[in-house]
């Protein structure tokens, strides 16, 4: 029986780890992908890798099946598939050209891929040591799967309408150093796994889930990189406004001890003539 034990402690859990592993080739096919010049293929399976890595978790979860091993594992699938990937994609299709223009322009070409992927990293390695005690209505930082699919429905929609890298070499540049930095800051994002006051999402929001669906199935590129600006300027909204809130309430904070000073002022003044009224022989 303790044999037993051992045995099943030591396995793994097959189905969740195997959505996992589905993204990961999904990750891997997207840079031999990228490689070979079939740039709208590799971005295909980076979306593909981000909706089975929305799965596993939900899977795990369903299922009862989490496990350290799981958790780390879906990390590094996710460094692969959202890190690397991705910044591989947008240097072959179009941070590479910008060696034409200079030596100089073609290390910030290199260097912008390396840094989205980094910050990935980065993101991935806070998130780690931040399971069971961040907030759950949050994100800080932008998550992996949201940037890759920003950058990668980027570089799908201009592929489908036949714009090459070299034209929006500059433009692939600055998003791909934006969204790199966005993973790593502290900026704050809903995360949808539950309502923004803690409770359960409401109902509305499927029929939202579905409407999502709908439009993506109609242009995926379109609608894909529109929905991808819209989640990341949604970040920037919530941090402004949830600062501007804190700074309001710390100005008003001395207001309020101001306003109350003067009431224990004229309680302890009245205090004497209460004691005298009452006869204390001490008044």
């Amino acid at each position: 029986m303790v044999a037993d034990k051992t045995k099943r402690r030591r396995g793994v859990y097959l189905l969740p780890n195997l959505l996992t592993s589905a993204a990961l080739f999904a990750g891997f096919y997207s840079v031999i992908s990228g490689i070979n010049g079939k740039f709208e293929a590799a971005a295909i399976a980076i979306i593909v890798a981000g909706f089975l890595d929305g799965l596993d978790g939900r899977v795990a979860r369903l299922t009862n099946t989490q496990s350290d091993f799981g958790e780390q594992y879906d990390s590094l699938s996710d460094l692969i598939s959202f890190g690397l990937a991705p910044a591989l994609l947008a240097f072959n299709w179009s941070l590479s050209s910008l060696g034409d223009i200079s030596t100089f322009a073609g290390k910030l070409g290199w260097l912008a891929a390396f840094l989205y992927m980094a910050c990935t990293a980065l993101r991935l390695a806070r998130f780690n040591t931040q399971v069971g005690i961040a907030d759950k209505r949050y994100f800080q930082g932008l998550a992996s799967p949201a940037a890759a699919g920003t950058l990668v429905f980027t570089i799908w929609f201009f592929v489908d309408n036949n714009v090459s890298g070299e034209t929006v070499s500059w433009l692939i540049f600055f998003e791909t150093v934006a969204l790199g930095i966005l993973m790593f800051s502290n900026v704050r994002y809903y995360s949808f796994k539950v309502a923004p006051n803690g409770e359960k999402v409401p109902g509305m929001w499927l029929l939202l889930a579905l409407l999502i669906i709908v439009l993506l199935a109609l242009n995926p590129p379109v609608m894909g990189m529109s929905l991808g600006f819209v989640y990341v300027l949604s970040g920037l909204l919530i941090t402004i406004a949830g600062r501007r809130n804190w700074k309001l309430k710390r100005h008003q904070r001395p207001h309020r001890e101001s306003a109350v000073e003067p009431d224990n002022a004229k309680a302890a003044a009245k205090e004497p003539e209460n004691d005298a009224e009452s006869g204390d022989p001490h008044a």
